[in-house]
């Protein structure tokens, strides 16, 4: 008995000791903030409202957005000229597109609907439905990963496009909302964060931000001034080539990643 009043006395101290000396100091580390380095400048429509970009076969393929001016493109990198395009109907504001298995995915922002093609002909399959809205898409060959403008990132069933999970967004334990346009680079996921000029380096397994990159002075003010914000990334996975570009921008921009 008498033991067991002492374990309770010091433990009673302990709690006294913790609460006059107040709340333990913080102790998170913050994140990793990256530069960049331009490898190369590239010719972009700067009338294209650019929401998805993808690097695939050798050429960029760029979903525009704005309602009556919404498209799906093919592009040439080296100079820019769009070699192909589907306009979308007036009705829907285009967003994020991936390609799985010679088909391109693109979303569409608040008509919950999306659309297939075939990658080779831009020839219309089929639509898909999703019950958020649309911002950005990419897939892992199992399942698709699509940004909402939340903190949060759902995942999709490539063949019946059900929602199977969702994985929040944190950097040092706080949500990061505006998640716009993603990308797999090298295991990680790369997302564009609205309106910023940085892009999120996410742990695709806790949704952990492990690292930012500041793309800022990036497109020169004059540029700027005529332009929108920062959007589309694409990742030459054969070469490790980084592409980045912005809404109305005219220039794509090959990078590399500074510490």
């Amino acid at each position: 008995m008498k033991r067991t009043f002492l374990i309770f006395f010091a433990f009673s101290v302990f709690l006294s000791c913790n609460e006059v000396s107040g709340t333990p100091p913080d102790t998170t580390q913050a994140t990793p903030m990256h530069s960049y380095r331009i490898v190369n400048t590239f010719p972009h429509d700067p009338l294209a409202f650019t929401q998805g970009l993808v690097f695939h076969n050798g050429y960029l393929y760029e979903s525009t957005g704005q309602y009556g001016h919404s498209s799906l493109r093919k592009v040439e990198l080296e100079t820019g000229a769009v070699l192909e395009i589907h306009p979308l109907s007036a009705d829907y504001f285009g967003e994020g597109i991936t390609i799985l298995d010679d088909k391109i995915y693109q979303l569409t922002w608040q008509s919950y609907t999306g659309f297939i093609y075939d990658a080779e002909s831009f020839l219309p399959l089929e639509n898909f439905y999703y019950a958020t809205e649309g911002w950005g898409i990419i897939h892992d060959g199992r399942h698709f990963v699509v940004s909402d403008g939340t903190a949060f990132l759902t995942l999709l069933d490539t063949e019946t496009f059900e929602e199977i999970g969702r994985i929040e967004i944190r950097d040092n334990g706080k949500p990061v909302t505006n998640i716009n346009e993603l990308e797999w680079v090298g295991g990680e996921i790369f997302a564009n964060v609205l309106p910023t000029d940085r892009i999120a380096r996410i742990d695709p397994q806790t949704g952990k931000v492990t690292g930012w990159i500041n793309l800022a002075g990036l497109l020169d003010a004059e540029s700027k001034s005529q332009a929108s914000v920062l959007n589309g990334i694409a990742y030459d996975s054969e070469k490790k080539r980084l592409f980045v570009t912005g809404k109305l921008w005219p220039k794509l921009f090959e990078i590399e990643i500074v510490p």
